[in-house]
């Protein structure tokens, strides 16, 4: 596909791609292993400015494009989903204040982010309130000039590495409050009462922690609340219409490593006599992932594009692109393993490891049942 990328984006792709072929990729099946956070990868990234990507240069970031950094989780993707959550997550975290932060808030949190000397996570999920987000009960009470948070968050990607957490509560006191009685808190893993409880055991990106968060008569400054009380639940949508287009792109980068995989097997792989390429049936799964691959790039550059231009409907263009790249990641890297037969089987070789990974994308920033309610509802405002 030839999408105009500037100069820029395309320099962004190659250094990316370059460095992951190089020094991710021989390290990938290590990491979903041992199953621990890739510490040096991301002090990698952060050497490279990989992790700056998502930050306009005023806040000391190299881009703020939200296309560039989905050819960057992309590229990652290739060779190692887990790795692409440090970016993803870093951006996911950030967003809150890039969108809703004071001019005091940018400049004070988001040039550490920005250099990778510090990490952020996204709280919003709790035990009780996973896709009914406006269900939570985590509170926070105002005592002066500080909050008090109690609660609990769950399934919390990167929160026992982050240094800067956005915790979502409820500042009513009513106990029964709509969703716009939910407020937004960036929370230093420092302050009093933050507390990371256990780390969940998972199919797939198991080099990413996925942790437990429990508030315990937190303190935390009023200073940090992002925007108004009853603002975070507008924020925590605004914020996953950003980030969804960079599930796709990690959702299409395992799909295209996949591919490339099952590409190269089938030229290599002889049965018969000859490649297995040379059989239909081989060449009619390869060409039907090649097709999805593209429909999954055009919809997530799209999104990203769109985002860049602040294009109205970025719900409906971000859940399409999240929603088609997940399920074509699923349906590929399924298909990566049948190609490779019995060796597709086995962890020696990463298909099985990019089926595993692929499996998340279908999940988390909004399942695709909630994609598909999100696309119909939009497209039932429409004339």
């Amino acid at each position: 596909m030839n999408f105009q990328l500037t100069e820029e984006q395309r320099q962004i792709r190659e250094t990316v791609h370059d460095l992951c072929l190089e020094r991710v990729e021989p390290r990938a099946a290590a990491i979903d292993e041992s199953g621990e956070f890739p510490w040096d990868i991301k002090d990698l990234f952060a050497k490279h400015d990989i992790l700056g990507i998502p930050f306009p240069p005023e806040y000391g970031g190299v881009s703020g494009s939200a296309l560039s950094t989905i050819l960057a989780i992309e590229e990652i993707s290739k060779f190692c989903a887990t790795s692409s959550l440090i970016l993803a997550v870093q951006s996911l975290g950030s967003l809150p204040i890039t969108l809703a932060g004071s001019e005091a808030q940018k400049r004070k949190f988001l040039p550490p982010l920005a250099r990778g000397e510090q990490l952020a996570a996204y709280a919003l999920t709790e035990p009780g309130s996973g896709s009914d987000a406006g269900g939570m009960r985590t509170r926070a009470t105002r005592q002066g000039d500080q909050y008090v948070i109690s609660g609990s968050k769950t399934f919390i990607t990167g929160g026992s590495v982050a240094d800067i957490v956005i915790v979502f509560a409820r500042t009513d006191q009513d106990g029964d409050a709509p969703a716009r009685d939910i407020s937004a808190f960036i929370v230093d893993k420092q302050s009093p009462g933050f507390r990371v409880g256990k780390l969940e055991k998972k199919l797939g990106i198991r080099g990413s922690p996925t942790a437990q968060l429990f508030f315990e008569d937190m303190v935390v400054p009023a200073a940090n609340r992002l925007g108004s009380e009853g603002d975070g639940f507008r924020i925590a949508m605004r914020v996953l219409d950003h980030s969804r287009p960079g599930i796709a792109a990690q959702a299409l980068g395992i799909a295209e490593g996949a591919l490339d995989l099952a590409r190269r097997y089938a030229r290599e792989r002889k049965q018969f006599g000859q490649p297995i390429s040379a059989f239909q049936g081989i060449q009619f799964m390869l060409a039907d992932m090649a097709t999805q691959v593209e429909a999954a790039r055009v919809l997530t550059y799209t999104a990203g594009d769109a985002l860049d231009r602040r294009q109205p409907g970025i719900s409906l263009t971000s859940s399409m692109a999240k929603l088609h790249a997940s399920d074509t990641a699923m349906r590929v890297t399924t298909d990566a393993v049948q190609i490779l037969g019995g060796y597709g089987y086995l962890r020696e070789f990463p298909a099985e490891r990019m089926m595993r990974d692929a499996k998340i994308t279908q999940i988390y920033e909004g399942t695709n049942e909630i994609q598909r309610l999100v696309i119909a509802r939009e497209l039932l405002k429409q004339p």
